[in-house]
């Protein structure tokens, strides 16, 4: 990167939340260094210290961004402790986050070429709070990262990484059937799977706990009555459950974690392109 060169625009994934001033003032800090840039507020509304929750949200959102974008997440329920700050760096992106999996959904597609413990506190604010880093860690590592400033800089090489425990779907025995889970619940209520749309055939039905949803496989809200559920194509390339026009969360009572049967047919389902895609 030559001095005329915009700055690689960032990304803010925080579960800070809006009311304080914690985001704002990583702006400000960002700002200062790189007057420049562009940031982009992913989300600050993610559930407090629900690094799962970052970790889906990071992986749904990063292949939409530009190449080199800094990406920095910040949900560290570890903040002041011995716990490692992570820069990770792959062909299309660069990754700032906690060691603590946070990372776990988007290295596994998008492999880094280096990861590194983030320690050289010439690229941090003078004054390290125990408890804020996202202001004087995280902030100004990614101002300087987006304006050139090697990874390898930041600290030595890291070998192995914190990971999550990733639930995968399961084929049941007879082989048309789908075991999955609920692994995030966005603010509509709508339930997302962990069951690639690409893994399903023409659904039958759709089973959680006692309540049985029936087939086929919706691409639209109002192809059900409102009020009604249904198995609905989501835009992240997952099987969601929602309700038209109302909350699954609500009418299900339904938590992260629920199991879902998926009783399949054979025959590849319509594919959906995901919402951005050209």
């Amino acid at each position: 990167m030559t001095r005329d060169d915009p700055p690689a625009p960032i990304s803010l994934l925080t579960d800070f939340g809006t009311r304080d001033l914690y985001v704002g003032v990583m702006h400000g800090v960002i700002a200062n260094l790189a007057p420049r840039v562009r940031i982009v507020d992913l989300c600050h509304e993610i559930a407090p210290q629900s690094v799962a929750d970052a970790a889906f949200l990071l992986d749904s959102a990063a292949p939409y961004f530009p190449w080199g974008t800094v990406h920095v997440a910040v949900v560290d329920p570890g903040v002041g402790t011995s716990r490692r700050i992570l820069c990770a760096r792959s062909s299309r992106a660069t990754y700032l986050a906690p060691d603590n999996g946070l990372l776990s959904r988007v290295l596994e597609r998008d492999p880094p070429a280096h990861v590194v413990s983030v320690e050289n506190r010439d690229y941090f604010l003078p004054q390290v709070s125990s408890t804020f880093h996202g202001r004087d860690v995280f902030a100004p590592v990614a101002a300087h990262l987006s304006l050139g400033v090697d990874p390898r800089l930041l600290g030595p090489e890291v070998k192995a990484i914190e990971t999550l425990a990733l639930p995968t779907p399961q084929r049941t025995d007879d082989l048309h059937g789908i075991l999955g889970e609920v692994i995030y619940i966005d603010r509509f209520g709508n339930l997302v799977t962990n069951v690639p749309l690409a893994e399903l055939g023409g659904i039958r039905r759709v089973c959680l706990g006692p309540t049985v949803i029936p087939g086929p496989l919706c691409h639209s809200y109002a192809e059900r009555s409102e009020g009604s559920l249904l198995a609905v194509a989501g835009s992240s390339g997952l099987l969601e459950i929602s309700v038209n026009a109302g909350s699954a969360e609500r009418v299900l009572g339904a938590r992260r974690g629920d199991k879902v049967e998926i009783s399949t047919q054979p025959g590849p389902v319509e594919p959906v392109e995901p919402a951005g895609s050209s």
